[in-house]
């Protein structure tokens, strides 16, 4: 997953993405141009740069069961 204008924006400081890009390559941050001219860059690698854990990420969020109905199971 990419990440999204806005939180590129958050990253590196800046909203032009000529600004964006010189500030990632400075930081040694892969990303890819679209055709859009803007700078790609994908979510997981920059977590595990981070120090969290690109494992967490996609996990579905734990789901909420509400009353007393139990799960059917097979005899």
């Amino acid at each position: 997953m990419l990440l999204t204008l806005q939180e590129l924006a958050e990253l590196t400081g800046y909203q032009k993405p000529s600004a964006q890009m010189r500030w990632l390559e400075v930081q040694r941050i892969p990303f890819l141009v679209g055709g859009d001219g803007r700078p790609k860059v994908l979510r997981a690698p920059l977590v595990a740069r981070l120090g969290g854990s690109p494992s967490s990420l996609g996990k579905p969020e734990p789901q909420l069961r509400l009353g007393g109905h139990k799960p059917h199971r097979k005899p």
